[in-house]
């Protein structure tokens, strides 16, 4: 972290276009090695001021409905356009066709019912592999009790799809793609014939240190090798992955049944929802794991369970501190909310001209939110 957090206004996110452009530069690696085409999951990282520069190392953005679907195309006009929903409104559904290029669907059924529609879209059909590596059941959608996906017992290709998609992967390396790749050629090879793409879904963690990129590229070119079709991937995480900071403050410290409790001015459920949802421990940059000094931090909303996680310092803290919380560009802008009135954290970059605010937040944003 190379910014100087005592200007800024609390509690912010700030996003690193210099760890931005280095994710970019791995994807485009990809990209290069192999021919697959990568396109930004907007559901991760809908930080749309800075698709400009990210736009010359992508092909593209994929959306979960019209709202992103709009966004993809007016801020990264010249990329391709993709969208999947469960299941889509009849009354967007026009709106839908005339803005994306690609539109998958999750049942041949479905596509059937709007097929007279689509206006020149390539269309597909998302399938269920019925394999899946994931720990966490509520992201994966290989589960029984599924909605994503139409998995092999009920699939046939009706007359004008192009393509077939399958998303299994949640944060994880590309042993899990290869092994799921597996479970897609013994279960829906016999519906490739005349398929012009294949996407590999999102949850591929590629520029997490440590990532198998080679195993990727070798997966990549086995399908296309085997299949002759054009291989999309759509990562979300993998773009902006540790490029992002949040700016708190320390309101508060008292002792309660003897924990040091600190109230800082952010909150888990409003401001990155994941901790709670996930969940998980978010990284904190002065985090002292032998530290001294023990503190449960947490949030000044009415919810009990609004904590962020004990942490340990090497120093005590006092009211006025600031801390960073790391890795909060991804599922944190694109999930926050203002319960309890919490406001919305303001939005910064940082590059080598130095911090600039993008976007700040006040009442009216909370209040527009109601009626």
């Amino acid at each position: 972290m190379t910014f100087d957090i005592s200007s800024l206004h609390t509690p912010c996110y700030v996003v690193d276009k210099r760890l931005i452009r280095r994710n970019m530069e791995i994807l485009d690696g990809v990209r290069r090695r192999t021919g697959a085409k990568i396109l930004l999951a907007q559901k991760a990282f809908s930080m749309w001021s800075v698709y400009p520069e990210m736009a010359p190392y992508i092909d593209g953005t994929t959306s979960s409905g019209l709202y992103e679907a709009r966004l993809g195309r007016e801020e990264m006009p010249d990329g391709q356009v993709h969208i999947f929903s469960p299941a889509y409104r009849d009354d967007e559904f026009d709106e839908i066709a005339s803005t994306a290029d690609h539109i998958v669907f999750n049942t041949p059924a479905q596509y059937l019912r709007f097929a007279d529609r689509t206006k020149g879209a390539s269309c597909a059909i998302r399938v269920d592999p019925e394999y899946s590596e994931q720990e966490h059941e509520i992201y994966d959608p290989c589960s029984p009790l599924s909605r994503l996906g139409t998995r092999a017992a009920d699939m046939y290709v009706p007359e004008g799809i192009e393509g077939l998609l399958f998303h299994t992967l949640c944060e994880q390396d590309s042993d899990a793609l290869e092994h799921t790749v597996q479970a897609f050629n013994e279960k829906f090879a016999r519906y490739m014939e005349g398929i012009r793409w294949l996407d590999l879904g999102g949850g591929h963690h590629i520029t997490r240190e440590g990532y198998d990129i080679d195993r990727l590229c070798r997966v990549i070119d086995g399908l296309r090798e085997r299949y002759g079709c054009e291989i999309y991937l759509e990562p979300g995480e993998a773009h902006a992955l540790n490029a992002g900071y949040l700016v708190t403050e320390v309101l508060d410290i008292f002792v309660k049944n003897g924990i040091h409790h600190v109230i800082l001015d952010t909150s888990a459920a409003c401001h990155m929802p994941d901790v709670l949802e996930m969940p998980y421990r978010p990284p904190l940059t002065d985090e002292d794991k032998d530290g001294a000094y023990e503190y449960m931090l947490g949030a000044p909303t009415c919810l009990a369970g609004d904590r962020i996680g004990s942490y340990r310092f090497s120093r005590e803290l006092h009211i006025g501190d600031r801390l960073v919380f790391g890795d909060m560009a991804i599922y944190t802008m694109v999930k926050n909310n203002t319960f309890n009135g919490m406001s919305l954290p303001w939005i910064y970059t940082v590059s080598d001209e130095g911090v600039q605010l993008v976007r700040s937040f006040g009442y009216e944003d909370f209040k527009g939110r109601l009626s």
